[in-house]
């Protein structure tokens, strides 16, 4: 009995599949790619019920962790706070580090250009976070005066040329800054140590900044300044000669800009 169902129906199928406008070839065609699309809706949901039972179990995990965490007494909370602060320390730390380097060079570049002033015999140096070119005041002056040496004049005038002639060095503002030793003056014009330190910063100023067709160094005034600051700042002892001779000097300190105001002498380590 079945199989007379069995070939009535096979009788009938290519009569319907005739009359839907398939053959049977195509007909057989479109029942393969049903089962086809059974089999991957089949496989879909499968990888779907695995991603829900993974994302149920990565769940769990957290809730574990932060129980963990919390039983540590360590909120998760804060501990994305002190993360947040540690990230912006570094970020103002790498800001600051490019700054200070940027500030090290431009350092290095002024350093370099006032070596030349070495081998006339002067000393530059970074003294009180101060970066300064040192003269002897026994070579600029005698003992109690104000007027330049002719030899002191001289190195002058080459100091005045080596800073004119550079146009980073020229547009640099400095400080004259005279000094003495501790022996109290035996009267004279100056009345005392201030006095005489202030008169020498001043007539070093006046030649450096004198036009250089009146025999001056031809710097600008506007950037140059006078000081006097008597014993009060000493390089070496007042009980020797030598450490006398070494305290009376005259200045040329370079002034820094806003930019450069951090600790010079770290940058010469």
């Amino acid at each position: 009995m079945l199989i007379r169902r069995f070939a009535h129906f096979a009788l009938i199928l290519p009569l319907f599949s005739a009359a839907c406008g398939y053959s049977q070839e195509e007909w057989d065609q479109k029942v393969r790619e049903n089962e086809s699309l059974r089999t991957e809706l089949a496989n879909e949901r499968q990888a779907h019920k695995k991603t829900q039972a993974d994302y149920a179990s990565a769940n769990q995990e957290i809730d574990t962790l932060k129980k963990q965490l919390t039983e540590r007494g360590i909120s998760l909370d804060s501990l994305n706070q002190s993360l947040a602060e540690q990230r912006k320390a570094l970020e103002e730390y790498a800001h600051r580090t490019e700054q200070l380097d940027q500030i090290k060079k431009r350092f290095e570049v002024l350093s370099s250009k006032l070596q030349k002033l070495t081998q006339l015999g002067l000393k530059v140096e970074v003294r009180n976070n101060r970066m300064l070119i040192q003269l002897p005041g026994d070579v600029l002056f005698d003992s109690g005066k104000d007027k330049l040496k002719p030899d002191g004049e001289k190195i002058l005038l080459q100091i005045a040329e080596v800073v004119r002639t550079d146009a980073d060095l020229n547009k640099r503002r400095f400080q004259v800054a005279g000094h003495t030793d501790a022996k109290p003056l035996a009267g004279g014009p100056f009345k005392d140590n201030w006095g005489l330190s202030a008169m020498r910063a001043r007539s070093v100023l006046t030649l450096l900044t004198t036009p250089s067709e009146k025999g001056g160094g031809g710097l600008s005034p506007t950037n140059w300044s006078a000081a006097g600051y008597a014993d009060t700042d000493p390089v070496s002892t007042n009980d020797t000669d030598d450490g006398r001779q070494k305290n009376r000097r005259v200045e040329l300190v370079v002034q820094p800009d806003v930019a450069e105001m951090l600790n010079l002498q770290s940058l010469t380590k």
